[in-house]
């Protein structure tokens, strides 16, 4: 054993704790930084004296020679991160179908005075005034004007639901747009992680950087992620590359290397509803099923906006204004019907009070008071006989409101009936949104707590730790001052008794 063994062996010491040391301000410095997880520094003892040999000295046992700082490691549980981004998908996907069921009721917004259902009710107290006094000039134009106003009730609620639905195209279309970008910077790192780790370096930092990206993936898809050892040069403790899947569809390849490209195929013949969801890679296109998974919150915005399920629309907004335009169609072609059999002041009939309609398609928005109506409120036919005072046939257009009509989901009952239920299942299913926003939230806390318990930074104890390894540092160095005193005296003191 060499003579300035001691002194190589306090040296490395210093050089290990000043390690320690680093990694604990690295912590302290990253304790507030989004992502990062706590790292440690794993101690080693070197090789011990002698070595297995036939040459090895007899000596009883082996001698320690010191330590080193063997790896620099991450403190996190891989089983923690998939329960996190198994809730982070759960927790996208409600809560943004939460927020697109609050527009929606802010939007229909019932009972209220200016809601839907308050036009009809002022339009049917308007024609009960007119069976009254039916040669009222005044009550007439009330008719009119109530009517006209129930079209435009219906213009406005069409209208500003296309303009959410436009709005939730808008916001998925900036989902994907991230989703591509997330999963081009995952496989830059993938890149990265390859060449560092070939030559034996474990890269924490950019393992923070790529699973803060996946766990921000995961609240907009619901994702599976699998780690592969990078190289045959790689550490036992690297975390090698990742490889990305939606189910069977590979997002990001941590194999081969690249990745995928996502897309929307909103079909060639509506613009107004998803397709499919297109997966681009080098080897071809792959597609995701309509509806995905009830998991992210990409699913969750095209559940909103709308998607083909066969030919048919299906979708909370599609649904809403589709059932729209059926109720304007019905009723507009119901009240015409009644209409045309009474009699206006000027002795005709077979007159439409509203426009007519061709088909449900887009009625909400094309409903309307005739226009010569509009000119000349005596057109109304308010008469069953055409007599001077009668006023039957507008008691007849009142009872329009509680007849049983036929809607295209089957039902059979009255507009307002209709239009109660309509109102009742959106609050049932804003309900029960909610019910499980709150649900995943909570769990997704608790998850993320066990996730931080055990990777994040405690300041206290990075603290305690400087402590620790400063003493240590201190030893080391007092060692490494023994080691050069007993040097120092066999160098400069052997040899000068008796001169």
């Amino acid at each position: 054993m060499s003579t300035f063994h001691g002194l190589e062996m306090a040296k490395q010491a210093l050089f290990t704790q000043q390690s320690a040391l680093y990694t604990t301000g690295h912590n302290i410095a990253n304790a507030n930084t989004e992502g990062y997880t706590r790292q440690r520094v794993n101690f080693e003892t070197t090789t011990p004296y002698p070595s297995v040999g036939r040459n090895r000295p007899q000596i009883p046992g082996q001698m320690g020679t010191g330590v080193e700082a063997g790896s620099v490691q991450r403190i996190r549980n891989q089983f923690l991160d998939t329960q996190f981004r198994g809730e982070n998908s759960l927790s996208g996907y409600w809560s943004t179908r939460t927020e697109a069921f609050s527009r929606m009721e802010v939007l229909l917004n019932e009972p209220s005075e200016t809601g839907l259902n308050a036009s009809m009710d002022q339009f049917w107290q308007s024609l009960n005034g007119l069976a009254t006094n039916p040669d009222n000039s005044g009550a007439r134009s009330v008719v009119v004007q109530r009517g006209q106003a129930l079209a435009e009730t219906f213009h406005y609620l069409s209208n500003s639901l296309d303009t959410i639905r436009g709005d939730l195209k808008q916001q998925l279309n900036n989902s994907v747009d991230s989703v591509n970008s997330i999963l081009r910077q995952i496989d830059d790192i993938n890149v990265e992680v390859r060449k560092l780790e070939t030559n034996g370096l474990v890269t924490n930092d950019l393992y923070d950087r790529r699973d803060l990206l996946i766990d921000e993936l995961s609240n907009m898809m619901e994702i599976s992620v699998q780690y592969d050892e990078s190289s045959a040069g790689a550490k036992d403790i690297a975390q090698g590359v990742a490889t990305i899947k939606v189910g069977d569809v590979v997002l990001v390849n941590g194999v081969d290397g690249g990745h995928s490209t996502v897309s929307i195929n909103n079909g060639e013949a509506n613009y107004n509803a998803v397709e499919k969801l297109v997966v681009t890679d080098a080897n071809g296109t792959a597609t995701i099923d309509m509806p995905p998974a009830k998991e992210g919150s990409i699913a969750a915005l095209i559940e909103a906006y709308g998607y083909f399920e066969g030919t048919e629309i299906k979708g909370d907004y599609s649904d809403i204004i589709a059932t729209l335009d059926d109720m304007a169609y019905q009723f507009a072609a119901a009240f015409n019907e009644v209409h045309q059999s009474g009699f206006g002041l000027d002795g005709n009939t077979n007159r439409n009070f509203f426009e007519n309609l061709a088909s449900s398609e887009n009625a909400a928005k094309l409903i309307q008071v005739d226009a010569s109506i509009m000119e000349n409120p005596s057109l109304v036919a308010a008469s069953n006989d055409g007599i001077s005072g009668d006023g039957g046939n507008a008691t007849d257009l009142a009872d329009v409101f509680y007849d049983d009509l036929h809607f295209a989901n089957g039902e059979e009952t009255s507009i307002k009936d209709f239009y109660q239920s309509v109102i009742g299942k959106l609050g049932v299913n804003a309900s029960e949104a909610n019910r499980m926003a709150d649900n995943t939230a909570i769990l997704l806390t608790q998850v993320q707590n066990q996730r931080l318990s055990v990777s994040s930074v405690s300041l206290d104890e990075e603290m305690s730790n400087l402590v620790k390894f400063q003493h240590a540092y201190n030893a080391a160095a007092r060692s490494l001052t023994a080691y050069d005193e007993l040097i120092d005296r066999v160098i400069n003191n052997m040899g000068l008794v008796g001169r």
